[in-house]
């Protein structure tokens, strides 16, 4: 990475930012469609790419009433250990070990689990964030995004499932915020609303930018189709949600 390029995704106040988005209408639509595509049933296992604070992760177990046999959570920031923990002593069913968190950088592909270990992924406007430099050519590549895709393919069974958002490119963080500020003022915590709404476009401003120089990934759905076949999947299929600011794949790895 070069040396001026900052990262804030390790720093535990930008963790701690992207925990309480959950909360804002725009994003409780995208976990709804999300989880409605990705459809998960008892007795599955789960990878959670990019987690954050693990709601897609609640919504999965809540979803199949505890029954999947379990889901583990990536992410690069260590903070979110205390989030999951504190996830844990509110699912019901007591999950034990079947709910758990890695922290673990998925830019450098997903090594840490063996081949076809899961049923199925999902993450939630994470993926795009898999950077790697060329330092001989001195310019961002999308090498790590590529080997990400080829990496959940490996670790899934066949016929499994990979369901994702990604931004779409060039997204307007103020129309999300738009929506979520009208949602502050029906609230009865209308300052805690726009507090997270104001962390949420000042990441975002920076999230954007970096994008410009190649760093991250906003990609037209075509390109990322052509991604995931190129990394072995198939049956790719997407929408648009998150105030039409986001894409939701999902792929199938073939048998």
């Amino acid at each position: 990475m070069p040396p001026t390029a900052a990262s804030y995704w390790p720093d535990a106040r930008c963790a701690r930012a992207f925990w309480g988005q959950h909360e804002l209408p725009p994003y409780r639509q995208l976990l709804a469609d999300t989880v409605g595509w990705a459809d998960p049933a008892g007795g599955e296992r789960w990878l959670d790419l990019g987690c954050g604070g693990g709601a897609i992760t609640r919504a999965i177990w809540e979803r199949t009433a505890g029954t999947v046999a379990g889901v583990v959570g990536v992410d690069c920031a260590a903070a979110n250990a205390q989030a999951y923990d504190r996830l844990q002593a509110t699912l019901g069913p007591a999950p034990g070990d079947r709910v758990r968190f890695a922290c673990h950088d998925f830019s450098c592909g997903l090594g840490v689990f063996a081949a076809q270990e899961f049923d199925h992924a999902v993450s939630g406007l994470s993926i795009s964030y898999a950077e790697s430099f060329d330092a001989g050519a001195g310019a961002w590549t999308t090498a790590a995004y590529d080997h990400l895709l080829r990496e959940v393919f490996r670790v899934l069974r066949p016929g499994g499932r990979f369901v994702f958002s990604v931004n779409v490119p060039e997204p307007s963080w103020g129309r999300v915020a738009r929506f979520s500020l009208l949602a502050a003022l029906r609230s009865d915590h209308p300052l805690r609303y726009l507090k997270r709404s104001w962390r949420m476009l000042r990441y975002g401003r920076w999230l954007k930018r970096e994008a410009r120089t190649g760093r991250f990934h906003y990609l037209p759905a075509e390109r990322v189709t052509e991604k995931l076949a190129a990394a072995g999947f198939t049956r790719v299929e997407h929408c648009l949600s998150y105030c039409d600011q986001a894409y939701i794949f999902r792929a199938v790895r073939a048998a």
